[in-house]
């Protein structure tokens, strides 16, 4: 990658899930359909919430979305791990995007909270990380806590996500 940006567009998202970003062997994020976001708005190596760095990003929700047909039939709703999919996606966009050599893998998360859903009426989500920790050892970790936004109002909060980078 030959410059940090503070933002990306779409265009440099699929680039990205294609292994073009960070280099081949490097964190990459997933294709469409489970790509869940279209643009990271602000990265930053310092702010957030514990002074570390944060990433946020936005996802226009269509009612033709694929997930919404199946989960539920006659109650469509965003799968709340589709959610956390998209927090540790962004957890580890981050990774990538400070240079970290390694491919990305979601290893945990402390809690989960869901206050509400993302339904087809939702026009926005926003999507939010806060890093607490960078550990740049043979594994390199991210720990970050997130949340997710539907129109503005906070509806999903989770603490203590884990994303790897590794080598081997």
């Amino acid at each position: 990658m030959t410059e940090r940006r503070s933002s990306y567009d779409y265009e440099d998202l699929l680039s990205c899930a294609r292994g073009e970003l960070f280099g081949e062997g490097n964190a990459q994020l997933p294709l469409p359909p489970m790509l869940m976001f279209d643009r990271i708005t602000d990265i930053s190596e310092t702010g957030g919430e514990f002074d570390k760095g944060y990433a946020r990003a936005e996802f226009e929700i269509k009612p033709d979305h694929w997930f919404f047909p199946c989960h539920f039939h006659g109650n469509p709703i965003m799968p709340g791990c589709l959610g956390l999919d998209a927090l540790w996606q962004l957890t580890g966009f981050y990774l990538g995007w400070l240079g970290l050599p390694g491919k990305g893998m979601a290893l945990s998360t402390g809690e989960v909270k869901f206050k509400g859903m993302v339904t087809p009426s939702v026009k926005l989500v926003e999507y939010g990380v806060d890093f607490k920790r960078i550990m740049k050892g043979r594994l390199v970790l991210g720990i970050a806590n997130g949340w997710l936004k539907a129109d503005g109002e906070q509806i999903y909060a989770a603490t203590d996500l884990r994303v790897g980078l590794s080598t081997a």
